[in-house]
């Protein structure tokens, strides 16, 4: 018998793929990558600055679907196609995430789903 089960919310973008929102499995969620579409639309964000806001609030989005909230997040990656996006990426950040700030690692890719300029998944943990 599993303990896994999958996450799914119309709040954030349907899998475009073989993938769940999200995972939990016990108190650990397992966040899949979220880019800057929009959920209703499924369209991509116009620029940098509004997909980097989508990205958070789709994450945000299965963040509750779980059970939690973006508090609970104790790792996040993100993926940029040009780190000069970072400093954006922190100013963003700040807006949706509090002290304690999940741990983090920031990569630069060649590429992403859909041409997105940047990409999000994390790793959760619920007391309960």
């Amino acid at each position: 018998m599993s303990n896994k089960k999958t996450i799914q919310t119309p709040d954030a973008p349907a899998a475009i793929g073989t993938y769940s929102q999200a995972v939990r499995v016990e108190n650990t969620v397992y966040l899949s990558g979220q880019i800057g579409l929009d959920p209703i639309s499924m369209q991509m964000a116009d620029g940098i600055e509004a997909q980097i806001h989508r990205v958070f609030q789709n994450l945000r989005s299965v963040t509750y679907a779980a059970g939690g909230s973006m508090d609970d997040v104790v790792k996040l990656n993100i993926y940029l196609t040009d780190l000069v996006h970072f400093a954006k990426v922190n100013e963003v950040m700040a807006t949706y995430f509090h002290q304690p700030f999940p741990a983090r690692a920031a990569v630069g890719v060649a590429s992403l789903p859909r041409n997105a300029l940047v990409e999000a998944d994390g790793v959760m943990y619920l007391q309960s």
